[in-house]
């Protein structure tokens, strides 16, 4: 588990305002974009387009219609009331069947086919990463005609058959559809369609042809340039897609704002962070509650722990409803507190959940086993074995790292041989697990073993760049720092310098400590420290002090 990972899985709640499906995405805009920057599940970023300028659109004929408050308040009582039953027929079809099926039934119950209910439906299936089904709905939508199809279903089907059938099939489509429907909804679509694809020329041009027909671009087409821009080869352009942002007259979102502090907090960059934030609160957007848990992990990460709590206190001020995801990052940031109470408090909110997720016992493990509360992490670990069972190596790795970080090394053997028996394959992140917990344990020599041994695993960039990993490994060097195990501690601090992991003070202090008890003196430290971003502080100025008396 990590705490990216645990970023992956903020959806924010919605309202519906009518049947016709035009919704408020303040928040599902927001998060939904940041989940496409720093995650695995990558298909969620065109569901916010369609709500913006859609609602756009009804307000302006709420406008037009005198009774339009009323018939408004009379759809959302009724989406209300019908808009799951559909979505859950559709989502519990058999492998193969038409979904033809779920609307007949349906009908035959004598419910409409609404917008709204297909609406619901999409969003359902998009979530679900069931975009073959979502597409068929769409289909049978246009084929069918239960009502008259309008922008928004244009714009799903355009969605789904380039995500499905590439961006030659969307083109294609676009073309087909009545000129007069061909407006900026559908085009924002097809530009982010092209982004989602990988391609930024042919997104380009379709922006270009927007502005000469007097489009507005969405806040959303930039987010994802930016996302597409965040590699350390194209991270100087992001400068000039904010000025053509500006040019544009597309005012930046909170989630624009939140792409770019996550981007610094992903390189451990404070400073930065902080200075995003304060343009954000310059430019008058309200910060949200992703906005205060990109600043508390960041912190609590960087060992500052009073801005941590004050960060935590405004993500629970702007906390909307009980949402799950939030709920589990507060759980993450009472553990990096040590504030137990609250850590309870929290567990019990997740436990009244209508579903509690494998993801949530696991960061509940870990965050109980910071604190040191090991009883209380078994017990969690017993209750997700009874009633999520054991199908993946992120749960026997929550409970590996709880045993490991306490030296608890037999315990986490015969997990590790569990682990083997249920059919998961241990991966890089069990190997550097069980590394340090050979260290805490004194097997130096077994702990080299397995560490070579995790190595020889392949391990993805965002593996190493992940806090828990980075934690662990500077755990695994404090202990060779102690020993004065100067070859071992440059081995795996190479690392932090690759995840930029360096740049906090704490961790050059650990690699000046390991040349100060091996009684090594090296007149490069300072400077290292320096161009590697990290700020020297009391602490590094006593261990050079100390350094300096191994000159010869």
């Amino acid at each position: 588990m990590t705490i990216e990972n645990s970023f992956l899985v903020f959806i924010d709640n919605f309202n519906i305002h009518c049947a016709s499906a035009f919704v408020n995405f303040r928040w599902l805009t927001s998060w939904c974009t940041l989940v496409l920057s720093f995650g695995v599940r990558r298909g969620t970023s065109m569901r916010s387009v369609v709500g913006i300028i859609a609602q756009h659109w009804l307000v302006q004929r709420i406008r037009r219609t005198p009774c339009g408050i009323v018939s408004l308040k009379l759809l959302c009582t009724q989406a209300a009331q019908n808009q799951d039953s559909l979505s859950r027929r559709i989502e519990r079809l058999p492998k193969g069947e038409s979904v033809g099926s779920a609307f007949r039934s349906w009908m035959r119950d004598g419910f409409p086919v609404h917008g709204g209910d297909v609406f619901h439906a999409i969003n359902r299936l998009r979530k679900l990463n069931m975009n073959k089904r979502a597409l068929q709905v769409m289909e049978w939508v246009i084929r069918e005609r239960p009502y008259r199809p309008r922008e928004l279903d244009y714009s799903y089907l355009v969605e789904f058959t380039t995500k499905l059938h590439g961006i030659s099939h969307g083109e294609k489509l676009f073309s087909r559809i009545p000129v007069e429907l061909q407006n900026e909804l559908l085009y924002n679509n097809l530009v982010i369609a092209c982004l989602d694809k990988g391609v930024i020329r042919r997104s380009l041009e379709y922006m270009k042809k927007m502005r000469e027909l007097g489009f507005p671009i969405s806040h959303l087409v930039f987010n994802r340039l930016i996302i597409l821009h965040t590699s350390p080869s194209r991270k100087k352009m992001i400068p000039k897609l904010l000025t053509q942002m500006k040019a544009d007259k597309v005012t930046p979102h909170v989630s624009t704002y939140n792409i770019l502090m996550k981007i610094e907090a992903s390189e451990h960059n404070l400073e930065n962070l902080v200075k995003v934030f304060g343009r954000m609160k310059e430019a008058q957007v309200e910060p949200n509650e992703i906005s205060y848990c990109i600043l508390a992990i960041a912190h609590a990460v960087a060992r500052l722990y009073i801005a941590t709590e004050a960060y935590v206190e405004a993500v629970e001020k702007s906390i909307t409803g009980n949402n799950w995801s939030t709920l589990d990052v507060l759980l993450m940031l009472y553990g990096y507190l040590g504030n137990q109470k609250e850590m309870e408090r929290i567990w019990a909110i997740i436990r009244e959940l209508p579903f509690v997720r494998s993801k949530s016992y696991m960061l509940a493990i870990e965050a109980f086993g910071r604190i040191g509360q090991l009883n209380r992490a078994e017990e969690l670990w017993l209750e997700m074995k009874s009633t999520k069972g054991l199908k993946s190596v992120e749960q026997f790795n929550s409970m590996m790292s709880v045993y490991c970080k306490h030296g608890l090394i037999d315990k986490a053997a015969r997990l590790y041989k569990n682990m083997k028996t249920n059919g998961c394959k241990p991966n890089a992140i069990t190997y550097r697990q069980l590394a340090l917990g050979c260290l805490k344990s004194g097997m130096a020599e077994q702990a080299l073993k397995t560490l070579d041994l995790g190595l020889r695993l392949t391990i993805s960039k965002r593996v190493r760049n992940s806090t828990p990993w980075l934690e662990t490994t500077l755990s695994i060097v404090e202990i060779f720092a102690e020993k004065g195990d100067v070859g071992n501690v440059e081995r795996l601090f190479e690392e932090f310098h690759k995840a930029k992991y360096c740049r906090y003070t704490f961790v050059y202090n650990t690699l000046i400590k390991a040349y100060v008890k091996a009684k090594i003196y090296d007149p490069n430290l300072l400077k290292r420290m320096i161009l590697g971003g990290a700020r020297p502080d009391a602490e590094t100025y006593s261990l050079l002090k100390i350094a300096e008396q191994f000159q010869t």
